[in-house]
């Protein structure tokens, strides 16, 4: 596998730092709160037109299913509600992050109505937490995020870079709209695949 560029890793990662800050740090809780749930409102409504046959199919090779997909942000965002609550306590969430490509241990074997009941549960609760927010809330504790992305290869391609950031409570909650609008997209292009092509 291709070892990114360590220039461009760098210049990444200072692009990603200045997006948290201005667009999660220094935010109005409100304003956080509504782009987190217009990214959860859009999730929902792609999600709900997808039958369960629909949502098992693996339709591009070394990609998930959206099956896979919703399983693994279920299983990424209930712990990380969990670490969202400790630093609204002014804690450091114990143990490691969240490993970036979490999932559970049958993803295609759970029932599809049954994860997108959770997946609107986690969400819900998420919301709810940041609805009892207070305006002015502001605390030192950080929690370690694994951060990954796209950067260009020495030979012009794109891969993946991988570092743990650590985050302030607001720059952790607004992770949560990029990683709904990332995995949107890819469930968008997975289920493209799967219909049929027009005549």
């Amino acid at each position: 596998m291709l070892t990114p560029d360590a220039q461009a890793v760098v210049a990444a990662q200072a692009q990603a730092r200045d997006y948290l800050r201005a667009k999660g740090t220094l935010v109005p809780v409100p304003l956080l709160r509504e782009r987190i749930a217009a990214s959860f409102t859009a999730l929902d409504a792609f999600l709900a037109q997808v039958d369960a046959a629909e949502a098992a199919q693996t339709t591009i090779p070394g990609e998930w299913s959206v099956q896979e997909i919703v399983d693994h942000l279920v299983e990424t965002h209930r712990p990380g509600l969990d670490e969202l609550r400790c630093l609204l306590a002014g804690r450091r969430p114990p143990g490691e992050p969240i490993p970036a490509g979490l999932q559970s241990r049958a993803p295609l074997l759970r029932p599809w109505p049954w994860l997108l009941r959770e997946l609107r549960q986690v969400h819900g609760d998420i919301l709810a937490t940041l609805e009892a927010v207070a305006p002015d809330h502001d605390t030192e504790a950080r929690a370690p995020l694994v951060m990954v992305v796209n950067v260009k290869a020495p030979d012009g391609s794109s891969v993946p870079a991988h570092w743990v950031e650590d985050l302030d409570w607001k720059a952790y909650a607004i992770v949560w709209r990029l990683h709904v609008v990332d995995h949107l997209n890819q469930a968008k292009k997975v289920l493209a695949r799967s219909l049929p092509s027009p005549p």
